[in-house]
């Protein structure tokens, strides 16, 4: 799947979460025309990840609510490395962990984790 089209399902995810799921809603929160966001929504929806009916809400299916939980626990287990491991400041952690969500391998991936899992954390004090 494109980039842009994971970013469409994550945040049709996350409103999911919220509540319904509307074309404008998703086009706010990424900062695109609603144009774009229909045409974004029709490839989802012929993938098979939502479906759609026009002036109606956008509905995950099966697979696209768990592709978009799995594209949401990535983007937060990098925002989480870039801050707790790397101490990158929060607004570079999360641009960078909008951008290496897409580009990471799996191995990467996999080896960021066991790393955090043997690295002891420290939060301020001694």
């Amino acid at each position: 799947m494109r980039q842009s089209l994971e970013d469409y399902l994550k945040t049709a995810g996350f409103l999911a979460e919220q509540g319904e799921v509307r074309i404008t809603d998703i086009a706010i929160r990424l900062g695109v025309s609603k144009p774009s966001t229909i045409a974004a929504v029709r490839s989802l929806e012929s993938k098979g990840f939502v479906t759609h009916k026009p002036y109606c809400t956008v509905v995950l299916t099966k697979r696209g609510t768990e592709k978009a939980a799995e594209l949401k626990e990535r983007y937060e287990f990098i925002l989480s490395f870039l801050q707790d491991v790397l101490e990158v400041s929060p607004p570079v952690a999360l641009q960078d962990s909008c951008k290496l969500e897409h580009i990471v391998s799996e191995e990467t991936l996999e080896k960021m984790k066991a790393l955090t899992r043997k690295t002891p954390r420290h939060h301020g004090g001694n």
